[in-house]
């Protein structure tokens, strides 16, 4: 159990701040493949603008965003969106992670490259948030145990 902060000014303008670093995290992973960045740093955000939250309004106020219960699982959902892009690419006659070859109809190679890209990019966002939030979570939890 992480204790909130006693200031007013903390707790407000970590409010306030949290929404924007988490539009630039979703910025950051939706561009990855056309500038630096990606899922890892926008992933990194998102856990950053949870822990935030965390450690400025308490548990309480912070699981009305993001619940305990949801790291773990989340974790092994980003691994399995990337995972299946690269099955998805295998299944339609190309190599692991081969974006080109995605059996979307309808789309041309470099369509599919740039949603394959995207769609992995996602996984390994959710996967890096949700891990950053677990690990804090359960660190705090067995520290701050009775």
């Amino acid at each position: 159990m992480v204790q909130k902060s006693n200031s007013i000014i903390v707790g407000i303008v970590s409010r306030f701040m949290a929404p924007f670093i988490q539009l630039f995290a979703l910025y950051v992973i939706a561009h990855g493949h056309y500038s630096p960045g990606g899922g890892f740093q926008g992933g990194a955000l998102l856990g950053a603008s949870i822990l935030l939250l965390r450690l400025t309004v308490g548990d309480k106020g912070s699981e009305l965003v993001f619940k305990k219960e949801f790291g773990t699982p989340l974790s092994g959902f980003g691994v399995f969106i990337y995972a299946a892009v690269g099955v998805l690419a295998m299944i339609g006659g190309g190599l692991y992670l081969d974006y080109g070859s995605l059996p979307f109809a309808g789309m041309t190679p470099a369509e599919l490259r740039s949603l394959g890209i995207l769609l992995v990019e996602t996984g390994v966002g959710i996967g890096v948030m949700a891990t950053v939030i677990a690990i804090f979570d359960d660190l705090t939890m067995r520290h701050f145990r009775d």
